[in-house]
């Protein structure tokens, strides 16, 4: 089984997933999201792949998701992947 994590070693969920992972005896091919930033079409592809919807797919808490009015309705979800 072919297992990657988009992982922020400074996040505690990010940890947490992966060492789960680990310790189902995988060994994921690990991707520091913040160093390594997936394309767009590569971030949609995940989206999808996901079954969310691009707004739910977006971190709001700790991010200036608001000041930047990624809230606003009539923001779209290319404009949200952007």
């Amino acid at each position: 089984m072919s297992v990657t994590i988009y992982h922020n070693p400074d996040c505690g969920t990010s940890r947490n997933t992966l060492a789960l992972i680990r310790n189902a005896g995988i060994e994921p091919l690990i991707i520091e999201y913040l160093k390594q930033p997936p394309d767009r079409t590569t971030l949609a592809g995940l989206i999808a792949s996901s079954g969310l919807q691009v707004r739910d797919a977006v971190r709001q808490k700790g991010t200036p998701y608001a000041e930047l009015g990624l809230d606003r309705p009539s923001t779209t979800d290319d404009q949200l992947i952007d």
